[in-house]
């Protein structure tokens, strides 16, 4: 079965203004009255409840360095997350997370590795890649989700309960970003597999989809940053960045991939840039066939 949870974080992201608050963490409630939660309860789906953050503070003035935005109410959002992705998958349920900031990858992360080894598939406009080893401008998570993931961030991001890392490099990929992505080449030389949004476009989706579960494995997380869509499809997402995939084409990605994933994360859709929810509408046809699917090619 699958079990629905709302994490309406925005802590892994820079404000938009100097003082201002990003709106990604309206994300869960503008997709349920959009209809996903509904639709996915009528094919089976159950409430999880929801995994409340802490307050968002633009702490740029008085954060000290090695740090990021929001680290304390960050971390303590993670271990709570990761306490209800483990007893989900405990009851032999998928999760589906719907951000919220890809921030919620570190909570995921922890769940995960507190129950051994899994996979990671990440698709996402960027490779979310940087890191206190490759930039001196570390702090948004959100930008940095991946990195952390595979044990490349400060200790207090990436190495929660000792755990580091939360996913082996060696299965986990990553297929969207843009060929300028300034850490692509990085990624490449640490992950199991890297592939651009445009090398996606230019292959069948289901020989992407066969590379990227020949390094995951079957049982893997599956994160979406919905950013992965062009902005000409989806614009309301904090960084749009043209060179994205259509929606049929990420449609076809997806159906490939969410039967063999044990679970999975919706993020960085941002309500504010949405004001007549058309998006979110979208989304909810996008996402709604695919999510339902979560898990259905494994042996429970």
């Amino acid at each position: 079965m699958l079990a629905l949870v709302s994490a309406p974080t925005n802590l892994g992201l820079r404000p938009p203004l100097p003082g201002s608050v990003p709106g990604a963490s309206k994300a869960p409630e503008a997709l349920r009255e959009a209809g996903l939660f509904e639709r996915l309860r009528a094919a089976g789906a159950r409430e999880a409840g929801a995994i409340i953050p802490g307050r968002y503070v633009d702490d740029d003035a008085t954060r000290a360095p090695g740090r990021v935005r929001n680290e304390a109410a960050l971390v303590e959002h993670a271990h709570r997350l990761a306490d209800r992705v483990g007893t989900i998958l405990d009851a032999g349920d998928a999760p589906i997370v719907v951000g919220g900031d890809c921030s919620v990858l570190v909570g995921i992360g922890v769940a995960l590795a507190r129950r051994g080894a899994s996979g990671l598939v990440h698709l996402d406009g960027h490779t979310d890649f940087r890191h206190p080893g490759n930039s001196a401008a570390c702090a948004s998570v959100a930008g940095e989700d991946l990195a952390a993931a595979v044990g490349l961030h400060w200790p207090a991001i990436s190495d929660i309960d000792g755990l580091a890392p939360y996913f082996a490099p060696t299965r986990t990929v990553h297929l969207g970003h843009r060929d300028d992505d300034e850490h692509a080449a990085e990624a490449r030389g640490v992950l199991g597999a890297v592939v651009s949004a445009r090398e996606a476009r230019e292959t069948a989706p289901a020989a992407v989809a066969a590379r990227l579960l020949a390094v995951a494995g079957a049982g893997y997380w599956l994160q979406l940053d919905v950013d992965i869509l062009d902005p000409g499809v989806m614009p309301a997402v904090d960084s749009p960045d043209p060179g994205g995939l259509d929606t049929d084409e990420l449609s076809a990605l997806l159906q490939e991939l969410a039967p063999h994933a044990v679970g999975a994360s919706i993020t960085v859709f941002d309500p504010d840039l949405d004001p007549d929810g058309r998006y979110a509408r979208l989304l909810t046809e996008l996402l709604v066939g695919p999510l339902a699917a979560v898990g259905s090619a494994l042996d429970r």
